[in-house]
């Protein structure tokens, strides 16, 4: 899929009084409530004036707490809490295996149920999607699965010690992580189904330990059918992203740090990752904490660094817009904007979104003038970019032979949606951008131009003549990322396809109506003339982009790199470095 990107700040700091650290902390995606909870039984109730705010405002946090109540009732450090949003029921637990389930009366939380085993300590819990079961985990290998009201409706004790757990999104099935670094996976009335293969394993020899698992549960819907719900972490930094427990296709990643804690957002687009990062310069050992956020194929789209000595827990907010931090005795906010799935060209905006009920993706056309608007339903939906008069739909066709890429589709619409011309290429783009008379799509190797036909063009082009330069379906090029290409030259995307893949890949595109730049994996940015595909010049940049877009005139080239950081360039100096003209 194509580079995501997505912007993402600290915004607000709370203090625990006495400088109590902590240990956990749940965000309520319905309500807003947040819970907290650390050591000598404290445990805390808190929820941001405007509480979950599914549609927030771009402006700056909350300063206020509309509620913050203490609850009393633990004694050891509180390790564990957990919501029940369909319930409004609260479930947390301590270090001396004390379970204490609250219910809210009257704008307070009171005691409503206490389950004390006396034995061993709480490892997780985890309620299932509609709220009705929930599931208690000990380190000893006890297992208690209880109903919302009260009922116990089995127990077990597992030969083995437990570190996690987590319901199918269905609720039919368990996966219980062990300490031994092993994944079970138990029917949901606990008899024992299989082993789930840890594939992030097979080539680490080092100790490690899981740091938990998550399965997003689809209430929100998927952005892909295709796409991994299920992840699982190591401490070691390496994480497993799986469709299914079955999924022998596992997404791997190494996120290069000791990881802690790791979270879906809301609604299974972004996975964020805690954890600490370590550097040595100069004899000096520097550790610095912080969040990695990745898309479900594996992709990095942002880290966030994070004041302190480590992360203990993260949480996300309903509508995954904020996300909140337990780092020491302090709870850290930040915001985040994602980056939507939109276009706008001439009076018309045009939209995706997912539906819980579909497993396509909804696009709107909006005519902001006439306030028409047209829907249309697509399928495995890759990527909207648009310019002038038309947009451009980029989806992904039908699966593939063993070890091909799939067929990806880029349809020319015009404002109700209405499909005027596609084309066909046999490769993933990742980085996709349209001008004025270009379709520029690349992958890390390859790069593909397609320099499409509109109405107007035809009207006014000389194909009807004998002196026509241009096929009447529009002119193609594709050439790999390594070359120099010329005007004669045009290989086929097969015979591209076929080549090993490039030492210095492209990782950012963006392109105007007389240029195509190119930024590698070295630092170096390659500027191509249009129409004719020429190198015209090089640069050497001094960040790693991530984004890049050109102003108007292509003489300024805007640059955000991995850590947000944006950079201004000016791109009229002979050779050599671009000229920053403006950088934080």
């Amino acid at each position: 899929p194509p580079v995501a990107a997505m912007f993402i700040y600290l915004s607000k700091k709370i203090a625990i009084p006495n400088g109590v650290k902590l240990k956990t902390i749940s965000w309520n995606g319905v309500n807003g409530w947040v819970v907290c909870g650390g050591e000598s039984g404290l445990l805390k109730v808190l929820k941001l004036d405007g509480g979950a705010a599914p549609k927030p405002k771009a402006g700056p946090a909350p300063s206020n707490l509309s509620m913050n109540q203490t609850l009393e009732g633990h004694n050891g450090a509180v390790v564990c809490c957990c919501w029940n949003e369909s319930f409004r029921k609260l479930t947390t637990s301590d270090q001396h295996g004390l379970v204490i389930v609250w219910m809210l009366h009257k704008g307070m939380w009171f005691e409503e149920m206490i389950n004390n085993r006396n034995k061993s300590t709480v490892r997780g819990m985890k309620w299932t999607s509609d709220g009705q079961r929930i599931c208690i985990i000990y380190e000893d290998g006890a297992v208690i699965v209880g109903s919302v009201d009260g009922n116990r409706l089995w127990g077990k004790e597992l030969n083995t010690e437990l570190a996690h757990v987590d319901w199918s999104p269905d609720g039919r099935n368990i996966i219980f992580c062990t300490m031994q670094c092993e994944v079970h996976i138990y029917d949901s009335i606990g008899n024992f189904i299989s082993k789930m293969p840890l594939y992030c394993l097979e080539d680490s020899s080092a100790q490690t330990s899981l740091i938990g698992i998550d399965w997003y549960d689809g209430a929100e819907g998927l952005q892909d059918p295709e796409q991994p719900t299920l992840a699982i972490g190591l401490e070691n930094g390496r994480l497993q992203l799986m469709r299914d427990e079955l999924d022998e296709n596992a997404v791997l990643i190494d996120t290069g740090m000791t990881a802690s804690s790791m979270k879906w957002n809301t609604n299974g687009t972004v996975l964020a990752v805690a954890g600490n990062h370590v550097t040595i310069t100069s004899n000096e050992r520097r550790e610095l904490s912080m969040v990695q956020f990745y898309s479900p194929y594996g992709q990095h789209l942002r880290t966030l660094k994070v004041p302190g000595s480590g992360i203990s827990a993260l949480s996300w907010e309903g509508g995954s817009l904020r996300i909140a931090l337990a780092v020491e005795s302090h709870i850290y906010f930040a915001n985040i904007r994602p980056d939507y799935r939109w276009c706008f060209f001439g009076d018309t905006v045009v939209c995706a979104y997912s539906q819980p009920e579909r497993t396509d993706s909804t696009l709107l056309f909006w005519n902001t003038e006439t306030n028409e608007r047209a829907v249309k339903f697509v399928k495995q939906l890759v990527a909207i970019r648009a310019s002038t008069d038309n947009c451009v739909i980029v989806t992904k066709g039908d699966a593939p032979a063993e070890n091909q890429p799939a067929t990806h589709v880029l349809s020319l619409c015009n404002a109700i949606g209405c499909p005027l011309d596609s084309k066909y290429v046999d490769f993933e783009p990742e980085f996709i951008f349209v001008t004025e008379h270009h379709v520029c799509a690349a992958s890390a190797d390859l790069v593909y131009l397609w320099q499409y036909r509109t109405l107007m063009s035809k009207l006014t082009s000389v194909d009807a003549g004998t002196g026509s330069l241009r096929r009447k379906d529009g002119r193609e090029r594709c050439f790999h990322i390594d070359d120099k290409p010329t005007a004669a030259a045009n290989d086929s995307i097969i015979s591209l396809r076929a080549r090993p893949a490039s030492s210095d890949p492209a990782i950012a595109m963006t392109a105007s109506t007389t240029c195509l730049i190119i930024a590698r994996d070295s630092g170096k940015l390659v500027r191509y003339s249009l129409p004719h595909i020429s190198v015209e010049r090089e640069y050497t940049l001094s960040c790693r982009a991530q984004t890049m877009f050109l102003n108007c005139d292509s003489t300024k080239l805007g640059v955000i790199d991995a850590n947000g950081v944006l950079s201004l360039y000016d791109l009229t100096v002979p050779d050599g470095t671009p000229a920053e003209i403006a950088s934080p």
